[in-house]
């Protein structure tokens, strides 16, 4: 089947683009239940330090438990309301048991996941590396929409994103071991440095640590020849942006920006076309 598939070039990418809406509509309960879930384990742990015993609600609550339903009615979502695309524009965004607005955010996920995993099949082909450049895509969309929700980048997704790089780097898939482990070593520490330095200069803290760890995983698959074109793409792609949300919602330079859905924008385009970022410092590796 994967031969069959790998002699077309547009049904590879056809069924890489179904394959990401699918996966796209699995990222969307990542990007909804992982910080309810990293939250619940806090609280566990300060009922813990309490003394206290905490009973959550409801008591089982992970990525499969419980089945999809409907946030406001909590009515169970049947497959044939779960088709990615298909069932929320027939179903006009809107639950079909309260009538409640369903957010526009769910078919983008799975649109922009679905692109992904095509471009991935077109310009690497259905082998390790497509297979790869579609894993490091899911990573950093998850990745991107929890970030601009809360503010957070989850360890349990950053370092495993980390540790699947240099997983696919044994066999120099996007870059040299040497060069990925290199990479992710670089990647954390001239972000920390960052934040040490805004902190001694302005006193409070300018990034979180799971930016550092979010470019310390883009450096285990790309290399660090690509981390300096990414800081400085993110850097001013993240300024720029933030400067027009801050004008727009008046809230003066404390507003905070989430840093991460940059650095996963500057890791996709560095995924693609990595000799464009290495030669904005004119970088051989």
């Amino acid at each position: 089947m994967l031969d069959f598939l790998q002699q077309s070039v547009p049904l590879a990418v056809g069924t890489a683009l179904i394959f990401g809406l699918l996966v796209g509509s699995f990222l969307n309960v990542v990007i909804h239940r992982v910080p309810r879930m990293m939250e619940r384990e806090w609280q566990a742990q300060a009922a813990e330090l309490r003394g206290e015993t905490y009973t959550p609600d409801p008591p089982r609550y992970n990525l499969v438990v419980p089945g999809s339903h409907c946030p406001s009615c909590r009515q169970p979502i049947g497959a044939l309301q779960n088709i990615p695309l298909v069932s929320w524009l027939a179903q006009r965004g809107r639950c079909r048991h309260c009538g409640v607005r369903i957010s526009a955010r769910y078919p983008l996920v799975e649109l922009v996941t679905g692109l992904l995993f095509g471009v991935a099949a077109w310009h690497f082909g259905l082998n390790a590396a497509g297979a790869g450049a579609m894993l490091f895509s899911a990573f950093l969309v998850a990745l991107t929409f929890i970030d601009i929700d809360t503010q957070l980048l989850p360890d349990d997704l950053v370092l495993p994103l980390l540790w699947l790089g240099l997983l696919f780097n044994l066999w120099g898939v996007f870059a040299p071991l040497n060069v990925a482990v290199v990479g992710a070593v670089a990647g954390y520490l001239s972000l920390w440095s960052v934040y040490w330095l805004f902190k001694l200069i302005r006193g409070k803290e300018g990034m979180g640590y799971g930016d550092f760890k979010l470019l310390a995983a883009i450096g285990a698959w790309l290399g660090w020849g690509v981390l300096p074109g990414v800081i400085i793409l993110s850097a001013v792609v993240g300024a720029v942006c933030g400067i027009v949300l801050m004008l727009l919602a008046r809230r003066g330079f404390d507003m905070q920006i989430p840093y991460g859905p940059y650095l996963a924008g500057a890791g996709l385009l560095a995924l693609y076309f990595p000799e464009a970022l290495r030669g904005l410092l004119q970088l051989p590796v």
